[in-house]
């Protein structure tokens, strides 16, 4: 929690700025993203005061969204760039069918895989497949494993970590990530290096999908 009372990640306050370099390079102006696990809201405002006419949906669990909402409330109306708008956040969890309204031109989650239960990471793609809009991008921000193998001993000492508060948490494999969005018909466009060893997917809604 932050002096002002909202929720506050340190994560996104460092990762903001590399993501939004990475968002700018492949959102097109007045695109409408929907991002799941907003969290502490940080993400949806950094974005909609930087992209010119985006439209940005923040979503979460029902217990994170009384303080989502507090601050979108505070700094989603303000301050924003030309166009751009922050939407009210919607109660998402992704094992259940019912996900917000589409098409969406990009569906964006960051540091949200390895926190869900690893049962949920196929509902996450199948549900963001039925938003999108034919040609829209599933981007999936945080770290990954490559051939079962960490990309650092700092992840690998991460992972342990998350295991030990929950087996069902942990870093996913980005090449099972890959063969499950290649059944769904999401083609790979990019995999991007980030900061302190984390990636950024990139995956495009094929047509007819």
């Amino acid at each position: 929690m932050h002096d002002d009372g909202l929720p506050f990640s340190p994560a996104c306050l460092r990762n903001q700025d590399p993501i939004l370099a990475v968002l700018g390079r492949w959102l097109a102006p007045g695109a409408r993203v929907l991002e799941v696990g907003s969290g502490s809201g940080q993400h949806a405002i950094h974005m909609a005061r930087h992209l010119a006419g985006i439209q940005w949906q923040p979503s979460d669990r029902a217990e994170a969204l009384a303080g989502l909402s507090a601050r979108i409330v505070l700094e989603g109306r303000e301050g924003l760039a030309p166009g751009a708008g922050v939407a009210p956040p919607l109660r998402l969890d992704v094992t259940q069918p019912h996900w917000p309204d589409g098409p969406f031109d990009a569906v964006f989650t960051a540091n949200s895989l390895h926190i869900m239960p690893a049962a949920a990471v196929p509902f996450l793609l199948e549900g963001s497949v039925r938003v999108l809009a034919s040609g829209g991008l599933l981007l999936l921000y945080g770290p990954f494993r490559y051939g079962h193998r960490h990309t650092a001993e700092s992840n690998e000492a991460f992972d342990a970590h998350l295991r030990s508060l929950d087996p069902a948490m942990g870093v996913r494999d980005a090449e099972a990530l890959e063969v499950k969005a290649a059944g769904l018909g999401l083609r790979r466009e990019a995999d991007v290096a980030m900061p302190a060893n984390n990636r950024l997917l990139i995956w495009r809604k094929e047509d007819g999908r």
